[in-house]
């Protein structure tokens, strides 16, 4: 299904952007950032946050990342932000030009957590998929857009009924670079039922 941008509203809206049918673009700003307390011990939510709206219970967001990212912490991705303390985000996180941290936060009630594996820093591209199945989420990664490897199966506790979901791109140091978001795309669920051991009953 062809994605309507329109449908997507700023939770936090840059100085500086660009929107069309076919690609958006975002100048972050430096000392931007999402994370909340643990470990660091600071609260960070300044970050540019770009979203729609849905009810859907089953779905699957699919887009393309590009980024001139350089400085450390630089990072683009996905994400699903419910308020400064419930939010999911999976990115590409530049460290040096060694290597860059490809991975996610989850948060929920104000607590973040950041699982990650190492990177060859030369990648300056990404696609992401992040499905939905009710308030469980999955975030997937590829390199050319069509095979997709797991990052990530998280829950989040205020995760049910509607939620917003969409991209966003910061800068948590002094730095600033251009994220550029293509390809996107909103279908059935990707994410299939679990064949194996079978649910508890609760």
């Amino acid at each position: 299904m062809k994605f309507d941008v329109e449908k997507l509203q700023w939770t936090r809206e840059p100085e500086s952007y660009r929107i069309s049918p076919e690609k958006i673009e975002i100048t972050t700003k430096p000392n931007t950032d999402l994370w909340q307390r643990t470990y660091y011990h600071f609260r960070n939510d300044n970050a540019p946050v770009l979203q729609m709206k849905t009810s859907d219970p089953y779905f699957s967001f699919v887009v393309k990342t590009e980024f001139a990212s350089h400085h450390r912490f630089d990072q683009c991705g996905v994400v699903v932000y419910l308020d400064s303390e419930n939010w999911i985000k999976g990115s590409i996180e530049y460290e040096n030009d060694q290597f860059q941290h490809l991975g996610s936060v989850v948060t929920n009630h104000g607590y973040s957590d950041w699982a990650t594996t190492e990177i060859d820093a030369n990648i300056k591209s990404m696609w992401y998929r992040l499905s939905r199945r009710e308030d469980d989420f999955r975030i997937e990664c590829s390199e050319d857009g069509v095979t997709y490897h797991q990052i990530r199966i998280c829950h989040l506790l205020e995760g049910k009924g509607d939620i917003t979901f969409g991209i966003y791109a910061c800068s948590p140091e002094a730095s600033s670079f251009v994220a550029t978001f293509t390809n996107m795309e909103l279908t059935e669920c990707k994410w299939l039922p679990h064949d194996g051991q079978a649910p508890d009953n609760d």
